[in-house]
């Protein structure tokens, strides 16, 4: 048989399989709603806030922050911020592990925080602190360092 012949047999029996598949599939369709559903005015759920550690000890605090900020599920806040702590994280004041700690573990978005870093989005007032000014300039990388990986721990 001629191969061009047998393509073109293969092409037309898997278009009428695929045919015949997608039948049930338009039967579901007339179900679906095209109607907008707007939220509740009161909603049903909050927006978790911070467990409060007021009296935690400082070392305990940094390893816990040094973990947090390696940990944050997506690259590249794992890269920035965990070089970042490497560091940082050692001169810190307790004014600005407070802020830190906000920064990262508050009701915002991972993607929030990498927008503020990098410039792309501006900053809420709550989070323009000395802090994000720091994250903002390691952000920049002024000084070309290689951050392909995070730092080894101590």
């Amino acid at each position: 048989m001629n191969s061009i012949y047998m393509i073109t047999k293969c092409v037309s029996r898997a278009r009428q399989r695929s045919s015949l598949r997608q039948i049930p599939a338009l039967k579901y369709q007339r179900y679906g709603s095209s109607s907008v559903i707007d939220p509740p005015e009161d909603p049903v759920f909050t927006i978790p806030r911070p467990k409060s550690r007021e009296n935690e000890p400082q070392q305990q605090r940094k390893a816990r922050l040094l973990y947090q900020s390696r940990k944050r599920g997506m690259l590249e806040n794992d890269l920035l911020l965990s070089t970042f702590v490497a560091k940082y994280l050692d001169s810190f004041t307790p004014e600005q592990l407070d802020e830190y700690d906000k920064l990262i573990n508050g009701p915002s978005n991972d993607w929030d925080i990498y927008y503020w870093a990098s410039d792309i989005k501006p900053i809420p007032k709550e989070y323009d602190h000395e802090v994000m000014r720091m994250l903002k300039l390691h952000c920049k990388n002024l000084s070309k360092e290689p951050r392909l990986r995070q730092p080894d721990l101590n």
